[in-house]
């Protein structure tokens, strides 16, 4: 038996003192694994997230935009109570706001700061309807369509959403745009986080290389080597997930406290999609890279295991 005198003074067991070594080097391992799950999946998550929501986000922004229909001198209440009852039916609408020329005019005096009806000395505004579309039907050719239909009514001068029309067409090429190179970072972010969970699980098993090697000389067989391994490996990849889905809700709980028209923590569809696509990933891939870095270290020879 080796004995050696500790920094205290104390005889120690020199195999005691190397086993808990390599217990404190091992807790060391599957600690820096789980971080580098965690940073990988967050941030995978994250774009997930984003991805998710690309849709409602920009729903959003689109359903801002107004067409105002503009009703002429002559139109009577009813018939534009009328009018606006029916397209609240459609299911292109999202929501409509009837203002009287008298409160358009006092809109527009809040807006310049003066009273512009007493230098003119009559109102020339018109009795008017916003409505806003569902995000799925504000594009140029929808809007065209539904102008046409609405101009039809004769007690209807104008349909306009002309200062809209470059914004509209500038935000839906950027939506374009922003959906391919979505796609491509998507597709880099699921190469990285494949790269480094692989790295970091081959470092933790390259570490036990000695031990796996012993067992194989005593007669175990791979697969009952392996399979501690991969067990191990599922609650790393679960710890990391966990890790990674705590900071990611963490976040979207103050995104949605000062954002809260978005209600993104009230869409439990897409947080389940969101979370278990974290969880999957992170322990698919956990699994599959000590799958193959287990079959390396075991195919390893005796010359080989000091490199």
């Amino acid at each position: 038996m080796f004995i050696f005198f500790n920094f205290t003074g104390k005889i120690t067991d020199l195999n005691d003192f190397f086993d808990k070594y390599q217990k404190r080097r091992l807790i060391t391992a599957n600690i820096s694994v789980v971080i580098s799950i965690a940073i990988v999946l967050f941030l995978l998550g994250s774009l997930g997230f984003f991805i998710l929501n690309s849709k409602k986000i920009t729903n959003h922004f689109k359903e801002k935009i107004t067409i105002t229909v503009f009703f002429k001198e002559h139109a009577k209440l009813s018939a534009i109570k009328q009018f606006e009852k029916k397209i609240k039916l459609s299911p292109q609408v999202k929501k409509t706001r009837f203002v009287t020329k008298k409160e358009a005019a006092a809109q527009l005096s809040k807006d310049i700061g003066e009273d512009f009806i007493k230098f003119l000395d009559f109102n020339p505004l018109q009795d008017n309807l916003e409505v806003n579309l569902n995000g799925a039907y504000v594009n140029a050719k929808k809007m065209d369509s539904l102008k046409q239909a609405w101009q039809k009514n004769n007690f209807v001068s104008e349909v306009n959403y002309e200062y809209y029309k470059p914004l509209i067409k500038g935000l839906n090429q950027n939506i374009q745009k922003l959906s391919f190179w979505i796609m491509l970072i998507t597709g880099f972010f699921l190469f990285l986080v494949f790269l480094l969970i692989n790295s970091a699980i081959r470092l933790s098993l390259y570490n036990q290389r000695f031990s796996i090697k012993t067992m194989q000389l005593v007669g175990a067989t791979k697969s009952f080597i392996r399979k501690p391994f991969l067990i191990k490996a599922f609650w790393l990849g679960f710890a990391g997930a966990s890790l990674a889905s705590f900071f990611l809700l963490s976040i979207l709980y103050y995104i949605d406290r000062y954002f809260p028209e978005f209600q993104f923590l009230t869409d439990y569809k897409l947080l389940v999609i969101l979370f278990s696509g974290i969880f999957a990933t992170g322990i698919i891939i956990t699994l599959i890279s000590t799958y193959f870095a287990s079959l390396r270290l075991l195919n390893l020879n005796s010359d080989q295991m000091h490199f």
